[in-house]
């Protein structure tokens, strides 16, 4: 049966990542689709550096911030851009993409990279933060009545629960860890259905995480959030084979301070 590999990536710069390693990355795990997050480029530099894809995405209006992109190896049948809010800041946040699937003519499944405000706690950048998560949440329900198969992989910046966060006593006055910010994913995963395929294959945790500080000894001692996640309707999440987080093994290893999340299905 062929398969799909779908893996999520926050970049923290495409340029960044690329001086880094990022394309042995690539070149070894041989992903079908690359979701990117915080490319912070615009189209063109996007392009050249990753020629022969099929490519949709959008940089963000502030220059050097957020910025998400759908990298196919398949054909994309269609591109919808953005949640509709007026917002520089929510620019560079949403990309939706259909991928055409070989030998399924008219049969299509859909990738969402998304990058949600990182925020910060009793700041308007928290407000802003929640005003794109009430517009995200309407969207996804609506992606979920579609009855199409959908998934939204990126960083959402929110780890869920406390095993999803190795210090979650210390942060919990946290922006990515307050009770209200979680309670959109109670949400997602309660009342709207998603599945959250990071959680699922990875066990009761704590962990596997997919962020860590580029200060300290934070990746060395593994001291990590789970914000990255690949959510998918609940056909395409029963079709799901594998998930794995491909941490570096070491720190000067790292291309982001994020690891790449890949799933891959069953076509």
């Amino acid at each position: 049966m062929p398969q799909l590999a779908v893996a999520s990536v926050n970049v923290n710069g495409i340029r960044a990542a690329y001086r880094r390693g990022m394309g042995a990355w690539v070149d070894q795990a041989r992903p079908d689709v690359l979701a990117l997050q915080e490319v912070r480029a615009p189209d063109d530099v996007l392009r050249a550096h990753l020629p022969g894809w099929h490519l949709a995405g959008e940089a963000c209006q502030i220059k050097g911030r957020a910025g998400v992109a759908v990298a196919s190896r398949l054909p994309l049948s269609d591109v919808r851009i953005g949640l509709g809010t007026d917002a520089p800041v929510d620019t560079g946040r949403w990309v939706e993409a259909d991928l055409e699937l070989p030998g399924s003519p008219g049969h299509t499944v859909t990738v969402v990279s998304a990058y949600v405000h990182s925020g910060q706690a009793d700041t308007p950048k928290m407000d802003e933060k929640y005003a794109f998560l009430d517009v995200m949440t309407a969207r996804l329900a609506d992606l979920m009545a579609s009855g199409r198969d959908v998934m939204v992989v990126g960083d959402i910046n929110i780890a869920h629960r406390e095993v999803d966060i190795k210090n979650w006593r210390g942060n919990l006055k946290s922006a990515g860890f307050l009770p209200q910010e979680r309670a959109y994913l109670d949400r997602w995963f309660g009342d709207l259905g998603w599945r959250d395929l990071g959680r699922e294959h990875g066990g009761e945790g704590p962990g596997p995480y997919t962020w860590w500080s580029w200060r300290g000894k934070a990746f060395d001692n593994d001291a990590g959030w789970r914000i990255d996640y690949q959510l998918a309707t609940p056909a395409l999440a029963d079709r799901a084979r594998a998930v794995r987080i491909d941490r570096a093994e070491s720190y000067d290893a790292r291309f982001s301070d994020h690891a790449p999340l890949v799933v891959t299905y069953d076509l």
